[in-house]
């Protein structure tokens, strides 16, 4: 997976956004902050750790707000860049697992391969395609074929 030297600076703007007072709400990582707690911004801080650039993650992988289309760009870089190959959703959430983190994010990226029209195309097909049933003539005599 390719990262574009622009990409911390948009996970720091989106993370920002994410942040102000009138979007936590919205962005209430999996229920860990808002609900557990009377001060969102202070249990925020004691999960989310800064990194040198700014950034802030959760266990090491950096944390992608829902705020914006960030989630989705970064799918996209993953799935479709010349290195990766259009990996299927376990491998591309195998690999996007050791840099990022946000809610829900296996299934988003089970969505997000599903609609990919390319995988759809040349995945290949482990059923036999099935025909109308015909019954077997059943012989007479017992070795009468």
């Amino acid at each position: 997976m390719t990262i574009s030297l622009d990409l911390p600076r948009q996970i720091l703007n989106a993370q920002t956004e994410a942040r102000k007072p009138e979007n936590i709400k919205k962005e209430d990582v999996g229920g860990m902050l808002v609900e557990n707690s009377r001060d969102p911004e202070k249990f925020r801080m004691k999960k989310l750790e800064p990194r040198t650039d700014g950034t802030l993650c959760l266990n090491g992988r950096s944390w992608l707000p829902c705020y914006g289309n960030l989630q989705t760009v970064i799918m996209h870089k993953s799935h479709k860049s010349k290195y990766s190959i259009h990996p299927g959703s376990d491998k591309m959430y195998q690999d996007m697992k050791k840099l990022y983190w946000w809610p829900n994010m296996k299934a988003n990226i089970a969505t997000y391969v599903s609609k990919c029209l390319i995988c759809t195309k040349v995945k290949a097909e482990h059923q036999k395609p099935s025909g109308f049933l015909v019954q077997p003539k059943i012989p007479e005599w017992k070795w009468d074929n």
